[in-house]
């Protein structure tokens, strides 16, 4: 028998194995599998699409920790994401369910505190989809803003105009997701596809039109500023809100696992490949930026905002300096949309199992459209509502930042933590991806304390001194998200709340997705950390679905 490895698996699982895990699971299937592996990295990428994240957000570092903030803390906050996606790819090729996190959390955790961490688990991941969703609008109308302030100097931006354009990139993201969703794999594609293209055709002409007038290897890789006030190590350290914020929604896969086939084989290589184009882009078009750059406090200061201003002082021409722009502008309308499409798919999951008021009307699936149209509506209702609070702030885009990373990585470091602190022991035998031997542990512990020091750096107000109009609200999203989840679980929640129901002998046993079948060979690992029966699980007695607990409603 050769070796486990995922990357390289004998036979592929059948659809049919496919709905048979969700079974499992507890799931009733209901959405088409319309995603291949390609489409399904497309939209993964797209949500991510690290090199616009950075480029756009600069913003965010180039005040607090300079140039060494934007090109390092991008390799800090990857490999500790990558450690975080690692860990969860695991879970994913166990338990390969659009819950994802709070579903996992639900089945691995102590089974008098499971449905409870599972609840507050899945409104988390809820919120911080939709604060994911809303930068995407944010970080679009804020390109389109810098366009008009860089074709017309005179142009005095408000607050309500780049609102209504933030609306108008939901608008559109919305009518994409509920009318054309059998063309979402196609859209997909091409979001992948023009991101690629942008990133070379930007780094390329942004190089040749400065040349041969450079900023030094020492100023892009070892420029330090900080125009917080905060004291420099803490800038710095505030500056990493960038990179993790490029690196950030990569569960995505997670919540779309249910449209994809093979998914405990493909959904582990999409989420790290995923990262690492990511993270390989976003350092090389960034660290282009930084050589280029002519002034960077005149990119600081910019109305037109960093990325604009540093195009503009390498091409010398403004049109040539808004066709670039063009490229982010557009990868942002792919992103919002596909962000969306995740959003309302972790909505619907959570309704499914009844964890959101009227979780009836968002469980539902449109029959002849094919998607959860409630839930699409749900998030993006919610994400003008977050326009509405946050876009009369000077610091908006830090708080919506701060708080989807904040709350993704919650949800990240929740699973793994939970296994840790059970032994790791909690994953079935039969997974097709397994961390290799000796990295395991390793992996979920600098996950799990990346995630510690990012949700309390992260809620930091982003300058000193600190003022209403400037003071960091993500601790208030975040607080106001557990208080909501707290009053839920104590008026229908404690009662109502289904949680997942698992055939834990039946994934267990590889009687489903064809696990003993594939030729994996575990004989040759040690895993006297890691074996166990399904004896070691908690609610084993209870995996048998009641009929109240499947019914799912169709419109």
């Amino acid at each position: 028998m050769e070796e486990p490895n995922f990357m390289s698996v004998p036979r592929q699982p059948t659809h049919v194995e496919d709905a048979g895990t969700l079974n499992a699971l507890g799931v009733k299937p209901e959405l088409e599998r319309n995603f291949s592996k390609v489409s399904m990295l497309g939209l993964a990428f797209a949500i991510l699409n690290s090199w616009t994240a950075l480029s756009t957000a600069m913003s965010l570092a180039l005040d607090s920790g300079g140039p060494s903030a934007v090109v390092w803390g991008l390799m800090v906050a990857g490999i500790c994401n990558l450690c975080l996606a690692v860990s969860l790819a695991e879970f994913l090729s166990a338990f390969p369910t659009a819950g994802g996190q709070y579903h996992w959390a639900a089945i691995i955790s102590w089974k008098q505190y499971s449905r409870a961490i599972s609840f507050v688990t899945g409104w988390i991941n809820v919120a911080a989809w939709v604060c994911l969703t809303a930068t995407g609008g944010l970080l679009g109308s804020t390109l389109v803003v810098s366009i008009i302030s860089l074709m017309h100097p005179e142009y005095e931006s408000r607050a309500w105009h780049q609102f209504l354009i933030f609306i108008g990139f939901n608008l559109v993201a919305l009518v994409i997701n509920v009318f054309g969703t059998r063309l979402l794999p196609m859209f997909t594609k091409a979001a992948f596809l023009w991101s690629l293209g942008g990133f070379v055709v930007i780094c390329i002409t942004i190089l040749a039109c400065a040349s041969p007038e450079y900023q030094s290897g020492a100023f892009v890789y070892g420029e330090f500023i900080n125009d917080v006030g905060w004291p420099d190590g803490l800038a710095w350290m505030l500056g990493l809100l960038q990179g993790a914020f490029a690196l950030t929604g990569f569960d995505a896969t997670v919540h779309m696992i249910e449209e994809i086939p093979e998914p405990t084989i493909q959904g582990p290589k999409i989420m790290i490949y995923c990262i690492l184009i990511g993270m390989f882009t976003g350092w090389t078009l960034v660290s282009c930026l930084m050589f280029v750059m002519k002034d960077v406090d005149a990119a600081i200061s910019s109305a037109a905002g960093p990325l604009l201003q540093i195009m503009y002082d390498a091409t010398e021409n403004k049109a040539g300096a808004v066709c670039l722009l063009m490229f982010p502008t557009v990868c942002m309308m792919f992103t919002t949309t596909s962000i969306m499409t995740t959003s309302s798919r972790m909505s619907y999951a959570f309704a499914r199992d009844r964890g959101l008021p009227f979780s009836t009307l968002f469980a539902k699936v449109n029959k002849d459209l094919g998607v959860p149209v409630y839930a699409l509506i749900w998030t993006a209702a919610w994400v003008i509502i977050f326009g509405l609070v946050f876009l009369g702030s000077d610091s908006a885009f830090n708080a919506i930042v701060s708080a989807s990373v904040v709350e993704l990585g919650v949800t990240y470091a929740i699973p793994p933590l939970i296994n840790c602190l059970r032994g790791r022991k909690m994953l079935p035998e039969t997974r097709p991806f397994k961390i290799p031997y000796g990295l395991g542990w390793p992996c979920n512990i600098v996950g799990i304390l990346w995630t510690l020091l990012t949700t309390v750096l992260f809620v930091f107000p982003p300058k000193i001194p600190v003022t209403g109009t400037n003071m960091n609200y993500c601790v208030v999203a975040f607080g106001v998200v557990i208080l909501i989840a707290s009053m839920q679980w104590i008026f229908d929640g404690r009662k109502n709340y289904s949680g997942p129901h698992v055939d834990l002998d039946a994934l267990m046993s590889g009687r489903v997705e064809g696990m003993t079948a594939m030729g994996i060979d575990h004989s040759s690992e040690d895993h006297s950390s890691e074996d166990h029966s399904s004896e070691d699980l908690p609610g084993k007695e209870d995996t048998k679905p009641k009929p109240s607990d499947t019914r799912r409603n169709e419109q």
